[in-house]
C-alpha cells in the first residue's frame, strides 16, 4: 500500500534527480503518509516547520496573519507540490507562516531526518535538497516580483496558469487575498 502512496513523489524526486531502484528501495521507507481534514491546520505561526510535505491529493494553502489579524495566502499547494516553511525547516526557527489544508488531503512527509539521509542514501541526494531549496526561492521570488510589477489581471492570468482550476476549489476571499486585491476587484477581474 504505501507502495502506491509513494508513486507520485517517487515521480516528481525523479523528475530532479537520477534514482536508481536500489537507492529508491532503501530511500522509500523513509517516508510517511499523513492525512488531513478539510481546514485542519497543518503548520501554526511560532511552531516549527519539522516536515516537508509532498500533496499526493488535496490542497494547501500557505498564509500569514499581519499585524491587523488579516490573513494573507501566500501559496497553494496542488497535487504533485511541496509545502513547507522551509526557512523555519532549515533553520529551525518558529514559523511565521501558517499551513492549512482546504480540502481533505493526503501528504507523503518527509521529516528533517529523512531529507539528510537522502544526502547519504542517494548519489545525487545533496542535488535533490538543492532543488528543492531552489524551488522555494523562486516561488517567494515570482510571487514579490509578481506583486510590484504586474497588474491584478496579470497575476491573476498567472495564478491560473500556475494553479490550474484553483477558482473552482478555493474560496473567492483565499483567491482575492493571494491576488492582493479586494473582493469586488476580484469580481471584476473574472468578469474581464
Amino acid at each position: 500500500m504505501l507502495e502506491n502512496q509513494l508513486q507520485q513523489i517517487h515521480q516528481v524526486l525523479s523528475s530532479y534527480i537520477t534514482i536508481t531502484e536500489a537507492e529508491w528501495n532503501l530511500y522509500a521507507p523513509k517516508f510517511t503518509i499523513k492525512h488531513f481534514t478539510k481546514n485542519q491546520m497543518v503548520l501554526s505561526p511560532g511552531s516549527l516547520c519539522k516536515e516537508i510535505y509532498f500533496v499526493n491529493s488535496g490542497l494547501l494553502r500557505v498564509f500569514f496573519v499581519d499585524q491587523k489579524e488579516e490573513e494573507h495566502t501566500f501559496h497553494f499547494s496542488l497535487e504533485n507540490t511541496f509545502s513547507a516553511d522551509y526557512e523555519s525547516f532549515l533553520k529551525k526557527t518558529a514559523s511565521n507562516y501558517s499551513i492549512q489544508a482546504l480540502e481533505a488531503t493526503e501528504v507523503v512527509v518527509m521529516s528533517f531526518a529523512t531529507l539528510h539521509e537522502g544526502y547519504s542514501i542517494l548519489e545525487q541526494g545533496e542535488k535533490l535538497g538543492r532543488r528543492l531549496a531552489e524551488d522555494y526561492f523562486f516561488i517567494f521570488s515570482n510571487k514579490i516580483q509578481s506583486l510590484y510589477t504586474e497588474t491584478p489581471l496579470q497575476r491573476y492570468n498567472k495564478m491560473n496558469v500556475i494553479f490550474p482550476g484553483i477558482v473552482n476549489r478555493v474560496s473567492q476571499h483565499y483567491i482575492a487575498s493571494y491576488l492582493n486585491v479586494s473582493s469586488v476587484h476580484l469580481s471584476r477581474l473574472k468578469n474581464a
